[in-house]
């Protein structure tokens, strides 16, 4: 049975999961939350809120080595990284799901490696491209390719921030998306991200951006992303 472990954010899962009897302390400090376990067909989920069960660690704060490593001590085959972010490119539309195929980090002071020793992991495609394929398969509507900007937050960027990303070839603008993805390379673990679009980044439209109605996108696009998860296990 495949096992996957998931990742959310700002945009939490509906879905009827367990709780797993886990110890959350790991060699790296404690994990953000008790992963919880979704079976669909012969896919187990094990999906954890990376902010902490109350949303009370920033993107700075989070706990990453302790997040990839607990999962990796659950012997899980691969990562799924879901995240809430704004649209860099005027062209990707509120409420779209995309699939990205490059990154570009842009924070800075997170613990982001396992290795006290120098170590050049190999990085030039983040995303595992065999994971990013099956999730594209399985959901037809997803956006396939993007490029995700990772900043350090909490803040959101200003419009300035914004057209730098843009003339930079970012898409896509979110806060978590990095140091997920390289220490998880780091263990072999193959990794991809789906990413909701939940505002045209600061800039990107004229329009003021509504905290409300982020807040409204997220949880609205949440339940999209377990359709997703639950096409893919068919």
């Amino acid at each position: 049975m495949p096992r996957i472990g998931v990742f959310v954010g700002s945009s939490p899962l509906p879905m009827m999961a367990e709780p797993m009897s886990v110890d959350l302390h790991t060699p790296w400090g404690a994990a953000s939350a008790t992963p919880r376990l979704y079976t669909v067909g012969e896919y187990d989920y094990l999906v954890m809120p990376r902010h902490g069960e109350q949303h009370e660690f920033a993107p700075h704060q989070i706990n990453y080595r302790a997040n990839i490593w607990l999962m990796h001590s659950l012997a899980v085959d691969g990562l799924l990284g879901t995240y809430t972010v704004g649209s860099v490119d005027p062209v990707l539309a509120v409420g779209q799901l995309v699939v990205p195929d490059q990154l570009i980090d842009y924070s800075w002071g997170r613990a982001s490696t396992f290795d006290d020793r120098v170590r050049h992991i190999e990085f030039t495609e983040p995303y595992d491209r065999t994971l990013r394929q099956t999730l594209l398969s399985a959901e037809p509507l997803l956006i396939d390719g993007g490029v995700y900007a990772c900043t350090q937050g909490p803040r959101l960027e200003t419009a300035a921030e914004i057209k730098r990303l843009a003339q930079d070839g970012a898409t896509l603008v979110g806060m978590t998306g990095m140091p997920e993805t390289a220490l998880a390379r780091e263990l072999d673990l193959p990794f991809a991200a789906l990413c909701l679009v939940v505002n045209p980044a600061a800039g990107v439209s004229d329009d003021v951006i509504d905290m409300q109605a982020l807040a409204e996108i997220s949880a609205t696009g949440g339940a999209r992303m377990v359709d997703v998860l639950n096409q893919l296990a068919a």
